[in-house]
């Protein structure tokens, strides 16, 4: 079970009725230091393009956490690993608004490895509307304390490849077919999706 103080809905296919509220079990936010097995050397898969990646969570670090490699000021960073190397998904935690669903996963099943061939459009896919989100002030621990190490996970997101090819970012609302997303249980029968979005962005 997640930590959750957003509003979780069961998306239907036609997008007609939800599941109701429900609250998920909580968990201590300081009974683990979710970065302290941080990699300091990472995979090179990712090409130029949006994707889902799928993989194994290795660690959760939060802002200009400087011990670990190649810190990122604004943003938290999501260490996965995918055929045994460890990637960057790097999210927007700054003025950022977030909502919570669960529906079915987005493109193929989950599998590990770097899919590009997984779309994800929040109001096709999920039926998600921008009312929905909320201001998320605590995104930081919000998030940290919502993703398990070791656990599956699936981001979506965009990497430009060549150089970068160890890390992909944009996991927010950002074009049709193209908005990033963090995915908790997505080889279970409830996905758990985080959705996130800037304030001019409206839909």
């Amino acid at each position: 079970m997640r930590a959750s103080s957003g509003l979780l809905v069961l998306v239907l296919a036609a997008c007609e009725s939800n599941g109701g509220s429900a609250q998920r079990d909580a968990s201590a936010p300081d009974a683990q230091d979710k970065a302290a097995a941080c990699a300091d050397t990472f995979g090179n898969e990712l090409t130029d393009a949006f994707g889902r990646l799928d993989g194994t969570v290795l660690a959760v670090v939060p802002p200009a956490m400087e011990r670990c490699a190649q810190p990122n000021s604004t943003h938290l960073v999501v260490q996965a690993t995918m055929h045994g190397a460890a990637y960057r998904l790097v999210v927007n935690v700054e003025n950022i608004f977030m909502y919570e669903l669960d529906a079915p996963l987005a493109g193929p099943a989950w599998s590990d490895g770097w899919h590009t061939d997984a779309p994800l459009d929040y109001v096709t896919n999920l039926c998600a509307r921008s009312s929905s989100f909320e201001l998320a002030p605590d995104a930081v621990q919000r998030v940290t304390d919502m993703i398990s190490l070791g656990e599956k996970i699936s981001i979506y997101s965009t990497s430009s490849g060549g150089t970068k090819a160890d890390s992909a970012h944009l996991v927010h609302r950002n074009a049709a077919n193209a908005d990033g997303a963090i995915v908790l249980g997505p080889d279970t029968a409830t996905p758990h999706y985080l959705l996130f979005r800037f304030s001019n962005q409206l839909f």
